[in-house]
């Protein structure tokens, strides 16, 4: 493999990063695999807490990926064990646990989602409950031994919750060391994670020197904000633009963020130096309002396709400028020509209840053809020509009645 310079590589790798422990170590080691020719083994762990990856998981692994394209080898580790403990980062409270069926079920969908960024044919993927999952008690206690509760207690938020008397369990203390011996039996060379993860990605560098290891360099990434401009990216807090999300409401979400993240967004979601970001950002002081609109087609085309994302920008103007519903709504068919329109809204999955029904429609939130529906009574009938129901903002339904031969 014919690496690019140590310098080169340190530019590239260094770029958007927080912090780097230690830049001379990370030369170093640059340096080892250009004498040797191998290439570094470099981590990133992700828990499967969810089933689903954000693109607050794409500040990461494009990073990955930009070591990936150098020629260093890219590991991926699905934290299926870790996730059944927690991971306490950032929480002011114990996090709940998931079950081993849960986690092995969030877990078997990421590496398909993280090929969007990743190489699939260059990433090792690894479970970490193959090696923590048959560690004995003994073992447990042995590793336990290389760590002091003072030492815990630096975390911040132990700290923090350790100050303001709420609990914390004596399981939250072993998920870093967990993290840590993902990083012992690997032997890799560089961890990648958020700022968050800090404090663990350390701990897994001072646990491959207590056994034996050449201690990792930790790369920590900047947390991408979420839609609501104020917390980082999480699907818990609503505010999350997910892999899988539809092209629609990928592109629909990346309107929605606050002009003050296109610049943020476009340096820590993009592959470097990608012409088209670059011209985002050259513009983006003139016209920010088509500086967003640019942004949005973009970021839809690097998880779906130009074609796609194309398409994505045509039906948000047609639903939201032009105020028309989209071309391709699925028709439902139904057996009744005549109900309620409370009733029909649910029978569509418009609604949860008659009572959200209700709800929809007192607040002039359903249209049929186009018409505001302010009757709560209203009776819809159906015939052969289809009725289209808008119901929100973004829901369309195609409704006739069900032909009969």
């Amino acid at each position: 493999m014919n690496f690019p310079t140590a310098k080169e590589q340190l530019d590239l790798v260094s770029a958007n990063t927080v912090e780097i422990i230690s830049p001379n170590e990370l030369e170093q080691k640059l340096l080892w695999s250009l004498k040797t020719g191998r290439p570094l083994k470099v981590k990133l762990g992700a828990d499967p807490s969810r089933p689903d990856l954000h693109l607050g998981h794409s500040v990461v692994l494009r990073k990955l990926r930009e070591f990936q394209d150098l020629g260093h080898e890219a590991i991926l580790i699905i934290g299926d064990f870790t996730a059944m403990i927690g991971d306490p980062s950032g929480k002011s409270k114990t996090r709940p646990q998931l079950s081993a069926e849960e986690a092995r079920e969030n877990g078997e969908s990421y590496f398909e989602q993280a090929s969007k960024i990743l190489d699939p044919k260059r990433t090792t993927i690894c479970y970490n409950s193959d090696w923590l999952g048959s560690m004995s008690f003994a073992d447990v206690i042995k590793l336990s031994s290389h760590y002091t509760v003072a030492r815990m207690l630096e975390r911040d938020d132990f700290e923090r919750r350790y100050r303001s008397q709420e609990p914390i369990s004596l399981h939250e203390f072993l998920y870093p060391l967990a993290q840590g011996m993902d990083s012992v039996h690997l032997k890799n060379d560089i961890e990648l994670g958020g700022t968050d993860q800090k404090f663990n990605l350390l701990v897994g560098r001072d646990l491959q020197r207590e056994y034996g290891i050449p201690p990792q360099v930790c790369i920590t990434m900047p947390l991408l904000v979420g839609t609501d401009g104020k917390e980082k990216m999480s699907k818990s807090l609503g505010n999350a633009i997910c892999f899988n999300d539809s092209p629609a409401d990928m592109y629909g979400k990346m309107l929605s963020i606050p002009d003050s993240l296109i610049e943020n967004y476009c340096r820590l979601l993009a592959p470097q130096e990608e012409p088209a970001f670059q011209d985002i950002l050259a513009g983006l002081q003139s016209d920010p309002r088509t500086a967003k609109r640019s942004l949005a087609r973009e970021i839809v085309a690097l998880y779906h396709s130009r074609a796609v994302a194309d398409g994505a920008e045509a039906h948000f103007d047609q639903v939201f400028i032009h105020k028309k519903a989209p071309d391709n709504i699925e028709l439902f068919e139904l057996e009744d020509s005549s109900l309620p329109l409370i009733d029909l809204l649910v029978n569509l999955g418009a609604a949860a209840s008659k009572g959200e029904a209700r709800r929809m429609i007192q607040q002039n939130a359903v249209q049929i053809d186009e018409r505001k529906i302010t009757e709560i009574h209203e009776v819809v009938e159906l015939g052969s020509e289809p009725k289209i129901i808008k119901a929100g903002k973004r829901r369309f339904f195609k409704v006739a009645a069900k032909k009969t031969f």
